[in-house]
């Protein structure tokens, strides 16, 4: 039974980028076993929240599952921290704790907007070659069907998706992209009668991303799509994220899982997710930069196939603690 002794807070300023923030949650137990946890990009409030109120929720508690906290202060951090600390107790992978069977995934590598044609196809063939089979081609109004015939012309079968990122108004304009195989077009539209419009005159699964298994169940009873794109950070808890997963495959829709940036650990929550049997759609779990990583082994894909810890249990990764103390512009500790 867990019951967490001590508590520890980092605010990381990450080193790449514009340095964006990630907030990581230690917990550990009366044994000496800990559990890590992370928000990537986190809210003005959600500092002071775990700040405030995690450890009067948590430090001295007895709980037998994850499950029955509900939701802590801090959201996802703190839950994900609970999952890897109740995982380690149990010596069990946090895949298999949360009832995954995959020990590899497919990767999608993105590509974004070039500055012509041949930088596109040459971009995408280092990829090909580096082993991907799956990319996810960033589109907008003005740069799609050419774009994408071109990478068709070079690939004939490559699998491609479509990024949209909710940037469409007019539905012939996607509808003319179904032409060229698409193995999803994703987040077209801002709402969903839209989104279950297009469903309608298209082949491609039209896949959504949604922030509660309430939108969830909302998309399913309008049609929406055919297809999700599951983020388990952007959920309240990675018990959330298997309900919504669980909905998805009831209503036969395909499940693909993506993870924040930030310092590795929400990276490795979300190949855990992606182990789950419905997640049979390529997931997107880019490495973060070498000089942003904690833990070992790196979180990311090897020839275009990500490998699902197993030897390891929890989070399956070791943190780099010396390297977190450095990074971090604030801790707290309780």
């Amino acid at each position: 039974m867990p019951r967490v002794r001590e508590l520890e807070l980092f605010r990381l300023a990450l080193p790449y980028g514009r340095r964006p923030e990630s907030i990581l949650v230690r917990l550990t137990d009366y044994g000496g076993m800990t559990g890590w946890g992370e928000v990537v990009g986190p809210g003005p409030k959600t500092w002071a929240s775990l700040e405030e109120g995690l450890g009067g929720t948590l430090i001295g508690v007895d709980w037998e599952h994850p499950d029955e906290l509900g939701v802590v202060p801090g959201g996802s951090a703190a839950d994900m921290a609970c999952w890897d600390l109740w995982a380690r107790m149990r010596g069990v992978p946090l895949s298999h704790a949360l009832g995954g069977s995959r020990t590899s995934l497919t990767a999608t590598v993105r590509i974004g907007a070039e500055r012509n044609l041949e930088s596109l196809v040459a971009r995408v063939n280092r990829h090909v070659c580096a082993g991907y089979a799956h990319i996810t081609l960033d589109v907008h109004p003005g740069w799609d069907v050419e774009p994408l015939r071109a990478i068709r012309q070079a690939y004939p079968v490559l699998s491609i998706a479509v990024d949209a990122r909710g940037a469409y108004t007019d539905l012939g304009a996607l509808e003319a992209l179904d032409a060229y195989s698409l193995s999803s077009i994703e987040r077209p539209f801002a709402n969903l009668a839209d989104h279950a419009e297009l469903q309608e005159r298209v082949a491609a699964p039209v896949l959504l991303e949604v922030s509660s298994l309430a939108e969830l169940d909302e998309a399913i009873l309008v049609n929406a799509g055919r297809a999700l794109l599951l983020r388990p950070d952007v959920l309240g808890s990675l018990g959330e994220a298997r309900q919504v997963h669980d909905h998805a495959v009831e209503a036969g829709w395909e499940i693909a899982c993506a993870g924040g940036r930030g310092a590795g650990l929400v990276r490795a929550a979300t190949v855990a997710v992606a182990s789950l049997p419905g997640c049979t759609l390529p997931c997107d779990v880019a490495e973060p930069p070498r000089s942003a990583q904690i833990v070992t082994p790196p979180v990311g894909a090897s020839g275009g196939v990500v490998a699902v810890p197993l030897t390891q249990p929890g989070l399956g990764h070791t943190v780099d603690v010396t390297r977190v103390r450095r990074l971090a512009k604030d801790s707290y500790a309780a």
